[in-house]
């Protein structure tokens, strides 16, 4: 069985090489910006361990804090040896826990090369079967096309769609500098 512990500054320097691996670069952000995000209370990095051999197995970086009541869940990774274990199964078990008390739960999903041809596929069907459906939107990290996820919890998936750029933009404001954010989000206007 698996248990989430919040990780703090140490373990994001651990685990951010494992980002630089796991996610593309033109999606993943700064160190920097995740600390200070860290300290701010805007991001919480939470790793997945099992109880009895305390192994580390699975992370999630997650942005909790926004004006509407949803948490981005930014990146979210299962290590490779411990892959097609339930481990992830398990993990959005305890996200979705974790954040039963807010109005939604909100992923992205981009398309950046891969050398897993059905990857994109993958991930789009795993967070579906935990109740995630796509918005309509044109959202774009870095010129590449985001999916963007929702699980309503207490909301629905028809009221974020006409303020989903506003809640987004609240997310990536907290970590983001103007500059960054326009780098980012160059071909799509977040605001």
């Amino acid at each position: 069985m698996l248990t989430l512990r919040k990780g703090g500054h140490r373990d994001l320097e651990r685990y951010y090489g494992l980002m630089e691996v796991d996610f593309d670069s033109e999606e993943l952000i700064g160190k920097l910006a995740l600390h200070r995000a860290i300290s701010k209370g805007d991001a919480e990095l939470l790793i997945a361990y099992d109880d009895e051999t305390r192994i580390e197995g699975a992370y999630a970086l997650v942005f909790p804090r926004s004006l509407y009541g949803c948490v981005l869940v930014k990146y979210l990774a299962v290590f490779p040896w411990f892959r097609g274990r339930g481990v992830g199964v398990e993990l959005m078990r305890l996200l979705n826990r974790r954040y039963a008390d807010r109005q939604c739960l909100l992923a992205e999903i981009t398309e950046f090369a891969d050398p897993e041809p059905d990857h994109v596929r993958k991930v789009v069907r795993f967070f579906s079967r935990f109740g995630y459906s796509e918005l309509d939107c044109d959202w774009r990290i870095a010129g590449t096309k985001a999916h963007l996820f929702v699980k309503p919890v207490k909301g629905s998936a028809e009221a974020l769609a006409g303020v989903y750029r506003r809640v987004l933009a609240d997310f990536y404001s907290r970590v983001l500098s103007p500059a960054a954010m326009s780098r980012m989000f160059s071909s799509s206007d977040p605001s």
